[in-house]
């Protein structure tokens, strides 16, 4: 039997009350009647034989010579790969990365490569434990190369490993790593949780430094992406085009490999987190009770490390390799075929209920600029066509928001919240005043470089990520969170969702269309 289509529910006054994520914990809401509810769709069946598959695509690429035929003794070959920001929650092993790399490394064995040097895209992110690295690529892969110092994760601010290649039609630097840009042949491999993943981002993102990620991540280009999910009102994704694009003209030679997951997010005993309320059993409503009420007692320290332990039963879809547009013109299409979900007319009010973990708080901490960035640059962006909440609308952001911080992997974040979102919350003002300071900040430069922290100017992206919506949007409201936190940011406190609700009518107006994203699992509205 297929899988179910994601669909919208209309509520009504037999509706039960609907799920939402709250981080470390989940609520049951009642949602007003007429309210519509977006459900993801069910999982899609995952390939029966990856192995094989993953096989298949680098023995029949789009585009591009089979992955044999390009590899000879003598070459310099450099495998780069996504980093632990994908996919969420982390899946169970064998990663799909692990898989791909290894059938890469037969096929380098054969043909008598030797230059092999494996690279970890990332960008501006911190660098993985060992841990996570022999999560994402197995024991065997980390055994062989890292101890031999043929593992590496990229440094943006490494000038003796970066190459400048040149500049775009648009005056954008483009700048990557060296090892990647001075090879024969570049192999990069991609997970695709989102349609904004994958394609020229893969490399124009993962392996450039902040020279050149500026072009692309600045409020303008963010307030010009509409959305990040849909590529044709993407200006982000027009920027790594263009650089992409020079780099093949340059000599780069990348292939691509896409991976694409289904949406089975969470395992037993969390399985009922994907399931519609009304078929909930017995057991999935006294597992639902259960759980709520032991995770209100449980120190918030202790909820999190749950919640972190948790590895998704993840399973793959699809593997395409080769030239990197027309593979990734093939991954999108997959994406789109687990997550799209047509949607008639935007609403007045979005509510969402926002889980504990996005891409850069993994093994860490979901602090209050990591929640704006989950709900107003992912949630809200989870859109094609056009917002699902109108323009004037309000957001209603369900979170405990803690004005909590991991020292180790946020340090700037802290100085950003405590400092500068002190005097100003808005995109543009903050990026011309602060930004530059916080970029090249010796102190963070080499936090970023020799521990596990984000680089100095992270928290200024997050917070760009959400520039779109704060522009779009007349209110945003935070359920649950911590009040001062909160206010911090510019948004507004509630204590209910139903008093959430109320606040939102003195925005919009007097019984408003209310639109509730159920998600996790991932989907994304195709609104007409």
């Amino acid at each position: 039997m297929s899988p179910r289509p994601g669909f919208v529910l209309e509520v009504d006054r037999s509706t039960p009350p609907t799920l939402f994520m709250h981080g470390e914990g989940f609520r049951l809401e009642r949602l007003p009647v007429g309210a519509r509810v977006i459900y993801p769709a069910e999982a899609l069946p995952p390939l029966e034989a990856p192995g094989a598959a993953i096989r298949r695509a680098l023995l029949h690429p789009e585009n591009s010579e089979p992955l044999p035929a390009l590899l000879r003794p003598g070459m310099r070959l450099t495998i780069a790969f996504d980093d632990v920001s994908l996919p969420l929650p982390p899946m169970r092993r064998p990663d799909v990365r692990q898989r791909v790399i290894e059938a890469v490394l037969d096929m380098a064995a054969d043909a008598g490569v030797d230059d092999v040097e494996l690279v970890a895209a990332l960008s501006l992110h911190r660098r993985m434990t060992e841990a996570e690295l022999r999560h994402a690529l197995g024991d065997r892969v980390y055994d062989a190369f890292a101890p031999r110092g043929m593992l590496t994760q990229h440094d943006a601010e490494d000038p003796d490993n970066l190459l400048y290649i040149g500049q775009t039609d648009e005056g954008e630097d483009v700048e990557i790593n060296k090892r990647a840009a001075t090879s024969d042949l570049l192999v990069y491999v991609n997970i695709n949780l989102v349609a904004m993943d994958g394609g020229h981002k893969s490399v124009a993102t993962g392996l450039a430094s902040y020279r050149s990620l500026r072009h692309h991540h600045n409020v303008r280009t963010m307030q010009r992406s509409t959305s990040f999910m849909d590529q044709e009102h993407s200006a982000l994704h027009s920027s790594n085009w263009r650089m992409g694009r020079l780099l093949a003209r340059e000599g780069v030679r990348v292939f691509q490999i896409e991976t694409t997951l289904n949406n089975d997010t969470f395992p037993q005993p969390f399985a009922f987190l994907q399931k519609r309320e009304w078929e909930w059993t017995a057991r999935d409503r006294a597992t639902y009770l259960g759980s709520a009420k032991s995770l209100e007692r449980t120190p918030r320290r202790l909820a999190r490390q749950i919640f972190q332990s948790i590895k998704a039963p993840h399973r793959l879809t699809s593997v395409q390799a080769g030239e990197v547009e027309a593979v990734h013109a093939l991954t999108t299409a997959n994406v789109y075929r687990q997550q799209l979900v047509p949607v008639e007319g935007q609403t007045d009010v979005l509510t969402m209920g926002l889980p504990y973990i996005c891409p850069y708080n993994v093994n860490s901490v979901m602090n209050p600029i990591l929640v704006m960035c989950l709900g107003l640059g992912y949630f809200f962006n989870l859109y094609r066509g056009q917002p699902l909440v109108r323009r004037g609308g309000v957001v209603i952001m369900s979170h405990p928001t803690p004005w909590e911080f991991h020292p180790v992997h946020h340090p700037s974040y802290i100085d950003f919240f405590e400092q500068v979102l002190a005097e100003t919350t808005d995109p543009l003002e903050l990026e011309a005043k602060y930004e530059e300071q916080f970029a090249t900040d010796p102190w963070y430069v080499h936090l970023y470089r020799t521990s596990h922290a984000y680089h100095g100017v992270h928290p200024f992206y997050m917070w760009y990520w959400g520039a779109h919506a704060l522009q779009h949007l007349g209110g945003v409201i935070v359920v649950g969170g911590d009040q001062k936190a909160v206010r911090r940011m510019g948004f507004k406190p509630a204590t209910t969702l139903r008093d959430a609700l109320e606040m939102a009518e003195d925005v919009v107006g007097r019984e408003p269309s209310v639109t509730h994203l159920h998600a996790p699992p991932i989907l994304m509205a195709d609104v007409t």
